[in-house]
């Protein structure tokens, strides 16, 4: 099998020369860049990957955890991957169902250098266990929470979820049902603290109706728009956890015949695309930016940089269900 140096012989250059047009560093002329890769060509040489990893002390590799798939960990994940690799990195996604031993997985592969850093969409184990792992490497998570060693890209829950009550009110619905998502994460109290101190604003009773809990699905908010139309006193607006989910109480209200927004009113949270195709009013989660922040916070310890984060922010996007 051919070697820089016999790449190095054959096109009349240093070994320097040759792992500098490998690594596509710059101080190369063109010229003389393209004869080392005709002969690496020719040779049909591939870089030995562990040894630039013994060599470097990076394998170029970043992990992703996460609960499940779901639109927003798509989002995030096309984000992250993207600013990734436009920096020489790659990515390897673990979604644990679940089980606390897949994610054990991935932050053993972090404690063996298997990995560079880890991304922590959603955790499974408790977060003691995994900031035992940041000694290993780099540990940024998307979740809210308060460790120093673990650097968290979340953004203010309560301010996004006021956008959308605000909105609700100022169009004058005062029935709000709140349909929360995941109860074990801080964003989640945020949200019904926000509702709370709403209510609190503008005298309302916050227990006035039901409020559902740990929904997320399409299917999930279909199964509401059903309870709706069971309720003799009907709410008249929804505040939901996802777009996911307000598209499927949306979607199943119209096949009940039932009004948007004039029987009630529905808001989302995302804007994915199927808040725009459903024409769904969200409140814009710009989770792109976030995984870019994700991205930053784990190449500027990685290469000791200090690149600035994006500064973010919610906002609302009205559209015809409101």
């Amino acid at each position: 099998m051919a070697n820089i140096h016999e790449i190095a012989k054959l096109a009349g250059v240093s070994s320097a020369t040759v792992s500098r047009v490998i690594n596509n560093h710059p101080y190369v002329s063109e010229p003389t860049r393209q004869r080392v890769q005709e002969v690496i060509d020719r040779l049909d040489y591939v870089p030995n990957l562990n040894a630039i990893s013994l060599k470097t002390g990076m394998t170029k590799l970043i992990g992703i955890i996460s609960v499940s798939f779901n639109d927003s960990l798509n989002l995030f994940v096309r984000g992250f991957t993207m600013y990734a690799q436009e920096h020489g990195f790659n990515i390897a996604l673990f979604i644990t169902n679940g089980d606390k031993e897949r994610e054990l997985e991935a932050l053993e592969m972090l404690r063996r250098k298997q990995l560079d850093a880890l991304v922590c969409m959603i955790r499974v184990n408790e977060w003691s266990v995994i900031e035992y792992y940041t000694k290993y490497g780099p540990i940024v998570t998307w979740q809210r929470v308060t460790i120093e060693a673990i650097p968290s890209v979340f953004m203010d829950q309560y301010q996004g979820y006021t956008l959308a009550l605000e909105h609700l009110y100022a169009r004058g619905y005062r029935k709000i049902v709140n349909v929360y998502g995941n109860m074990r994460g801080l964003n989640t109290k945020e949200r019904i603290r926000a509702y709370h101190d709403f209510c609190e604003k503008y005298d309302l009773d916050a227990e006035a109706f039901t409020h559902f809990y740990g929904l997320n699905s399409i299917a999930e908010g279909e199964q509401i728009a059903h309870w709706w139309g069971e309720q003799p006193n009907k709410p008249d607006a929804f505040a939901c956890s996802t777009d996911y989910l307000a598209a499927g109480l949306l979607t199943e209200a119209r096949r009940l015949d039932v009004s948007v927004p004039d029987q009630f009113a529905v808001v989302g949270f995302d804007n994915t695309e199927i808040s725009h195709l459903l024409d769904l009013t969200t409140i814009h989660y710009p989770i792109d930016k976030q995984a870019e922040n994700a991205f930053i916070l784990i190449r500027n310890t990685l290469e000791g940089l200090d690149e600035t984060l994006h500064h973010l922010e919610f906002k609302l996007v009205e559209r015809a269900t409101t």
